[in-house]
């Protein structure tokens, strides 16, 4: 998302909090509960070039996080404790979940000692490939690159395009150039273009995922806690959305028998990776057999999502919104009222058609 729409977003979520109207229709609009969604827990403050600060949050976020969800009375529940609370319909209580994609060391190192500290629990979504040290971490890779070199070139559409990188305002401008176009690829062809990038200029991306990702010893050290439940996030952490049946079916399939073999216990809940999830993904997730399975759209939980727990939304907490009155708005569900308000009012009616 760029930095304008991040601006935006930020003084919509103000806007509600100090109006007080997140207050006023909260009972209304903030469901049943909420599953929040994480990447990495990274302390310090990002670099003038940090174009992933998005998926980092700090552990004194997370920390005053949990205090403020528990100070505004909602319990901090495991996915099982979840999905039992959404099958049987027991909701008087409202509740939340905190979950991590795709199984990065810094949530063992900087985040489990934050939840340990307050004995709530937590999920960790684990792409295999990652765990392997064999992943492929192309936006990663690419802000590596963009970082390392003063100049990159690169035909887009068929037009042979230079960025300058000498300066952190270049490289923003760059990475968000050249990311933007990416994301419109398949993920395989982002992650072609991304490796003959890396080739070119001598970058080794082979080595992100070694340094990034928790391997199968440091999941299992996660997964001896109770506190700590281990899903599946694929095997690839390609879109579910851009291969075929048979293919997503395996992502599936592989990866959660591969976390159940290397923490001893059944893999009972799964992620989707970005982008690709859909009727189709969510009957497979089904069909696995599996308790839970979340996307990364955005919104609370409801009701009407006991009869949907292959296809639960979660709350993205983001790098950029890192200040408590972002969460309790986000709680409050008025957000996404709003939008979904919005989106109705867009509609075309008979008479426009």
């Amino acid at each position: 998302m760029s930095g304008r729409v991040s601006s935006l977003q930020k003084a919509s979520l103000s806007a509600l909090h100090f109006s007080g109207i997140d207050n006023l229709v909260s009972r209304l609009t903030r469901g049943t509960g909420a599953i929040f969604a994480l990447h990495h827990v990274l302390p310090g403050t990002p670099m003038a070039f940090a174009p992933n600060r998005r998926l980092e949050v700090a552990p004194e976020f997370l920390d005053r996080t949990i205090r403020l969800v528990l100070a505004r009375g909602y319990d901090i529940v495991s996915l099982d404790d979840a999905r039992a609370r959404l099958a049987e319909g027991d909701l008087y209580h409202p509740f939340v979940c905190f979950t991590f994609d795709d199984g990065y060391s810094d949530v063992l190192y900087n985040a489990y000692p934050v939840f340990k500290r307050y004995e709530r629990p937590f999920a960790v979504y684990v792409a295999s490939d990652f765990a392997d040290g064999c992943g492929d971490l192309w936006w990663r890779a690419l802000e590596r690159l963009i970082r390392d070199v003063d100049a990159v070139e690169l035909r887009i559409d068929g037009t042979l395009q230079s960025f300058d990188c000498r300066k952190p305002a270049a490289k923003n401008r760059a990475y968000g150039t050249i990311n933007g176009w990416l994301r419109n690829l398949s993920e395989c062809d982002a992650r072609e273009i991304v490796a003959d990038l890396c080739l070119q200029h001598e970058v080794d991306m082979s080595r992100l995922c070694r340094e990034l990702a928790m391997d199968w010893d440091e999941t299992r050290q996660l997964a001896h806690d109770p506190l700590v439940t281990i899903g599946a996030h694929t095997r690839r952490h390609i879109p579910l959305g851009q291969l075929s049946y048979a293919e997503a079916r395996a992502e599936i399939d592989v990866s959660c028998a591969r976390v159940a073999r290397e923490v001893g216990r059944p893999c009972r809940h799964f992620s989707f990776p970005e982008g690709g999830a859909g009727p189709r993904e969510f009957e497979l997730a089904r069909e696995a057999g599996l308790a839970t399975a979340v996307t990364s759209g955005n919104g609370l939980l409801t009701a009407r999502h006991g009869m949907a727990l292959n296809a639960l939304p979660r709350i993205a907490l983001d790098g950029d919104l890192q200040k408590p009155r972002y969460v309790k708005v986000l709680l409050s569900g008025a957000p996404f009222a709003l939008s979904r308000r919005l989106a109705h009012r867009r509609l075309p009616t008979s008479a426009s058609v």
